[in-house]
């Protein structure tokens, strides 16, 4: 084989109280890249389409990152090369696990055309480097459930240990993506250095509570549970509406609503289809409203992860 068209989808990460630790993906937004084998053994960004700002320079974009760390750590490195075509769905400063998605999709692809030297679980480690040259920090909780799907916790980074939890099958999100960027660096330094021991004790509270809900399929459990008190107090100046869109997902009926990652999307988690369509359609008039354009996404629980197209 020596070419290959993968997928790694778009995830939400923390879901309210799992700062870092917690992620989910979402189905058919994400990113594609088609790699193929060179002759000349270099590592070598083709094309870009759906974001002509990012940098094609091997040492600068996250695909070409994070597939070097993943050939780095081979025995025996291929005596040939790869080019890359990335074509972005998930804008960068989206919320939505960007650079998570491209640095998945290049390691995924890479490890098939190698003939799968190592698992996804392993896969997680070089895609976080990836990660580390986006945002200066190798987390995992957009990285690991983009490569893994399904509901993900990072119980440990050093070591990483990755854990997939159950969850209820008709569990839905609705997330809008209002039209502006935040960097995740950027929003990562706003938060605190350190928080007080109530508000650590209520998210460790909440994490536990999240993990078990989803596990028993007790949804009131799940509700109660996706409350942030250390994050989103904070980020939240960043977020147009923010009060008022948790506000109209509460009211359509969702199990709750926080933001994605560093934002600007917000997420709301739904029991079933029907109350997520019903959330989407109440995001959408709120930014119309406010002459802000959004995108907005209604999705299962993406449970493959990275996957070959073709």
């Amino acid at each position: 084989m020596n070419s290959i068209k993968v997928f790694a989808p778009a995830s939400v990460s923390n879901v309210a109280c799992g700062f870092d630790v917690l992620g989910y993906p979402m189905d058919d937004v994400g990113d594609q890249l088609i790699i193929k084998k060179t002759p000349v053994k270099d590592l070598v960004i083709t094309a870009i389409h759906g974001d002509n700002q990012l940098s094609r320079y091997k040492n600068e974009n996250v695909v070409t990152i994070a597939v070097q760390a993943l050939l780095d750590h081979l025995d025996s490195p291929p005596d040939f090369g790869f080019g890359f075509e990335l074509t972005k769905k998930v804008k960068p400063g989206s919320g939505l696990g960007s650079s998570a998605s491209s640095s998945v999709a290049g390691v995924f692809g890479v490890n098939e055309l190698l003939g799968r030297p190592y698992n996804k679980e392993k896969l997680v480690e070089f895609a976080m480097e990836g990660e580390r040259a986006s945002s200066g920090v190798a987390h995992a909780d957009n990285v690991a459930p983009s490569m893994l799907g399904g509901f993900v916790l990072v119980r440990s980074y050093t070591p990483l240990d990755l854990i997939q939890l159950d969850y209820p099958k008709d569990l839905f999100t609705t997330v809008v993506h209002p039209q502006i960027e935040v960097k995740t660096s950027e929003a990562k330094k706003m938060l605190k250095k350190q928080i007080d021991l109530k508000d650590a004790i209520t998210q460790w509270g909440n994490v536990a509570g999240l993990v078990s809900g989803l596990a028993k399929a007790d949804y009131g459990l799940i509700s109660r549970s996706l409350k942030d008190v250390v994050a989103e107090p904070v980020r939240s100046m960043l977020i147009p509406y923010l009060a008022q869109a948790k506000q109209i997902a509460m009211d359509c009926g969702a199990l709750g609503c926080s933001i994605s990652g560093s934002g600007p999307s917000i997420f709301a988690l739904c029991r079933g289809k029907e109350i997520a369509d019903k959330t989407a359609r109440a995001f959408k008039a709120l930014y119309d409203q406010q002459n802000i354009d959004s995108n907005v996404y209604v999705s299962s629980v993406n449970t493959k992860g990275a996957e070959v197209l073709e």
